[in-house]
């Protein structure tokens, strides 16, 4: 049994987030314990505090509690001050240190892995929630032109597009605004639309030439939306499945000191992706 971590979440059965920590662990020779653990948004103050208790010194943080997390630590690193999020929660003495590899994960995948340039690009950000807040910080770093946050809620969209200061460059629009607003070199769904209301309706007229789509869930709950994509002629389209590696391997190295090859890892889930969507 070596030190112990968990990734939180509400559902949380299906994360591939343990996979991929092992495969860390074994990699670089660590040992380590990690857990997935459901815990809903009343429980999970209580539930941060049980692990704490029983020695838990990271986590990692999921939907819905990226705000929440950051809530609950005593410091924060300036990403996760930006994103007014935490993925990722550090232990030092009787603290949570909270912090946010999202948005650095997202532009690794697809920047070194996928080689693509984001620089210039006018971005379409669906949703305004904990995914969303995690990623823009990175996006508008990496130098994209525009950056336009549709939110059901306006409130959220404007909160997020405050809170990341660059009005030049930050835009909020209603939904009913998706026709009128035209077309874009990146599309970002950060929603949970895939996951529990059958997709979202899109006018095609979102997508660019070369478009880039990418769904930050994975699997099952990104194939709506990037359907949507292959229909309305958007060159590149990806799931989260490579930002999520990234963003493990960024948290890993937070806990442990060292990045492990993110590569082998990706490949191995890949490859098991592939091969559950073939036996369907």
């Amino acid at each position: 049994m070596g030190a112990r971590y968990a990734v939180f979440g509400h559902p949380v059965a299906h994360s591939l987030s343990p996979r991929i920590h092992a495969e860390f662990a074994r990699q670089v020779g660590i040992a380590m314990e990690y857990v997935a653990i459901d815990a809903t948004a009343e429980d999970f103050a209580a539930a941060i505090s049980s692990f704490a208790a029983v020695g838990g010194l990271g986590a990692n943080v999921t939907l819905p509690h990226k705000e929440r997390a950051l809530a609950l630590c005593a410091h924060a690193s300036e990403r996760a001050r930006r994103a007014g999020a935490a993925n990722t929660l550090i232990r030092e003495g009787n603290e949570w240190i909270g912090d946010n590899t999202d948005g650095i994960g997202l532009v690794h995948d697809l920047t070194e892995r996928r080689r693509l340039d984001l620089r210039g690009r006018r971005v379409l950000l669906l949703g305004a929630g904990g995914a969303a807040r995690g990623v823009a910080p990175a996006l508008l770093d990496a130098g994209i032109a525009e950056l336009w946050i549709v939110n059901r809620t306006a409130d959220k969209a404007d909160a997020l597009s405050d809170a990341l200061g660059e009005p030049d460059r930050v835009h909020t629009r209603y939904p009913a605004d998706l026709p009128d607003i035209g077309a874009f070199d990146m599309i970002i769904n950060a929603t949970s639309a895939g996951r529990d209301s059958g997709g979202l309706a899109l006018p095609f007229s979102l997508a660019g030439t070369r478009c880039l789509a990418v769904d930050l869930s994975y699997g099952e709950a990104a194939i709506s939306f990037l359907a949507w994509a292959g229909a309305a002629g958007c060159e590149h389209r990806f799931d989260g499945l490579g930002m999520l590696v990234e963003q493990a391997a960024e948290s890993f190295a937070r806990w442990h000191g060292q990045r492990p090859d993110t590569d082998p890892v990706f490949a191995m889930l890949s490859a098991k992706a592939d091969a559950l969507q073939t036996a369907d």
